[in-house]
């Protein structure tokens, strides 16, 4: 079971990044998942960014990127993708993608399966 995460590099403040996180595994099966992003600066707690469910219908955001950020997935290729807009200094982090079979939630404990990470960067 693995989560892969890319996309992740520098960008200017103020531009956009687009993340991708795909599963893989011929055993691994994504369906009836939550998917999310957190995030973890240096000397700080990780932090939830995003979250999906399964069908999509379900979609919520950490305060400090609610309408800058979204999220999508598309279960047959099962990728995730966050889309980082109006970037800030402040987004610069490593950014993790993380599966759990619970509802959406934004507790780092409930998500079982976790990405290596990327590293954002955003240059002021």
């Amino acid at each position: 079971v693995q989560l892969q995460a890319s996309g992740g590099g520098l960008a200017q403040a103020g531009g956009s990044l687009r993340l991708s996180c795909a599963a893989s595994g011929r055993t691994f099966s994504t369906y009836g998942m939550t998917m999310a992003w957190f995030r973890q600066a240096p000397g700080k707690e990780r932090e939830f960014v995003a979250g999906i469910n399964w069908t999509g219908t379900t979609i919520d955001f950490g305060d400090s990127v609610k309408g800058r950020f979204t999220i999508s997935r598309d279960n047959a290729k099962k990728t995730v993708y966050l889309q980082m807009n109006s970037l800030k200094p402040e987004d610069t982090a490593v950014y993790y993608c993380a599966s759990s079979r619970r509802p959406l939630t934004a507790v780092v404990a409930e998500y079982v399966y976790w990405g290596q990470g990327t590293q954002v960067t955003v240059s002021s």
